[in-house]
């Protein structure tokens, strides 16, 4: 077991000379035999223990045995608790999630705070195989089937080579102790179904499935690797990035709107998933104005175009201007003054620039997303029109639809900002001063005037 942990860490450079590891240690079998390797091989480690406070006193007796083991060798050690169930509550997660949540960032703070190069943990060839397993029963793409990693940004995981038998087998050479938690045998948790009642029917068909299964996992890697390479430079020949949001080329796409493994691998950084992609292929073929809504994105049919914007809503609210100086106070507004109007003024021919009659504006100003019904007089034109016909004639997408802001005074729309603006407030002969206002061109955020 020793040699096999060091061949490991050398093939996978888990660990260089002068650096420093936090080990997780939870107490139980996996994290104890661990322990006890890094400190058998002398290397620089301390030692840090949740306390969840999910098994009453069982918790406390967990906690007290990593800190013998500290204490009894000298290593720093670290430990906090955590009430999990309230904190699962207030974020909406199971309480697996929020434990998880909960012990890697405050490993990272202790990582951060003390100078620790890499946290550790205890994860063997079971854990991965029954990762594997479990992305497989929930589907997956290739990714899902490659296991878990060696290293993955500042966690290493060194008994990832050991099966569970390897850590019990060294466990009783060692005599270590560790506490079981009684958790691990209900099988009401998947993991645990898996662990305790479907691999051991795999095992009766095949005795080495451990390692079978492991090798499978670090072949789709590989095919992984691949394949991301080739989903990558497809997305990037295929797609835009536009100022607010991301387009994809609908001709271009329909190469591949039959084919569900390359559709799931290039819309899933978006949060498609297998149970959408039928949706996503139906609304590629489909005509404009079919979306798909993910847990992260938005992602709808505009013409040739698919776009992809993020799922967060801007707050609809309205800004009250009470003066000119307040405009720029507007995320979307850069500047704003009073101009002088003679005969020699040019006024701007750019809709992202509006010229406006000063005395016809009345402060204060609203400043507003647009509303079904809303209607003006666009600049050159005398008969009003609504502004959903306004933005179908401008060919507008839902997604410019939505992050329009109007200027509006004295309930009449003056200007469509960075648009149009109305015919009523335009320069005329008899102008003597105009308000000039210039929008922003670039995707804005918009943040509560204060």
């Amino acid at each position: 077991m020793i040699n096999e942990f060091k061949k490991f860490i050398s093939e996978n450079n888990l660990i260089k000379p002068g650096e420093k590891f936090l080990l997780a240690v939870s107490g139980g079998i996996d994290s104890m035999v661990m322990a006890h390797l890094f400190h058998h091989q002398k290397y620089s480690i301390g030692v840090a223990h949740c306390n969840f406070s999910l098994r009453d006193g069982e918790s406390d007796k967990d906690e007290e045995l990593v800190r013998q083991f500290a204490d009894a060798n000298n290593i720093p050690f670290y430990t906090t608790r955590f009430d999990t169930k309230k904190f699962a509550r207030e974020n909406k997660l199971s309480v697996q999630m929020a434990a998880r949540e909960l012990r890697y960032k405050w490993f990272e703070e202790l990582r951060n705070e003390y100078g620790y190069d890499s946290i550790a943990v205890a994860h063997n060839l079971n854990d991965n195989i029954e990762t594997l397993l479990i992305n497989l029963i929930r589907g997956t793409g290739l990714a899902g089937l490659t296991g878990m990693k060696p290293v993955s940004n500042k966690i290493i995981r060194p008994l990832l080579f050991a099966t569970r038998n390897n850590i019990i087998s060294y466990r009783d050479q060692y005599n270590i102790v560790f506490r079981e938690d009684k958790s691990n045998n209900d099988t009401k948790y998947i993991r645990n179904k898996i662990r305790h009642l479907v691999i051991p029917v795999l095992k009766e068909i095949n005795p080495s499935i451990e390692i079978t299964l492991n090798e499978a996992a670090e072949r789709f890697s590989g095919f992984n690797e691949i394949v991301s390479d080739h989903i990558t430079s497809l997305r990037e020949c295929i797609k835009e990035e536009r100022e607010q949001f991301i387009t994809f080329n609908i001709i271009l796409l329909k190469k591949y709107s039959h084919n569900k493994a390359v559709l799931f691998e290039l819309f899933k950084p978006y949060g498609i998933t297998g149970a959408l992609l039928t949706d996503l292929m139906k609304i590629i073929e489909g005509k404009t104005g079919g979306q798909v809504i993910t847990d992260t994105h938005r992602i709808i049919k505009n013409r040739k175009e698919l776009i992809v914007s993020d799922e967060k809503k801007q707050i609809e609210k309205s800004y009250t201007i009470d003066s000119v100086e307040d405009l720029t106070m507007f995320a979307g507004i850069s500047t704003a003054k009073i101009v002088t109007i003679n005969p020699t003024y040019e006024i701007p021919n750019d809709p992202h620039i509006a010229c406006i009659d000063s005395q016809k504006v009345t402060f204060p100003l609203i400043i507003r997303k647009w509303r079904v019904g809303d209607y003006f007089y666009p600049l050159g034109m005398r008969q009003k029109k609504k502004l959903s016909d306004y933005f179908i004639d401008k060919k507008y997408s839902i997604f410019d639809k939505e992050n329009i802001f109007i200027l509006e005074s004295g309930g009449k729309i003056l200007w469509i900002i960075g648009d149009r603006i109305d015919d009523r407030f335009k320069i005329t002969n008899s102008t003597k001063t105009g308000l000039l206002i210039r929008s922003k061109r670039k995707e804005l955020v918009i943040k509560p005037i204060k």
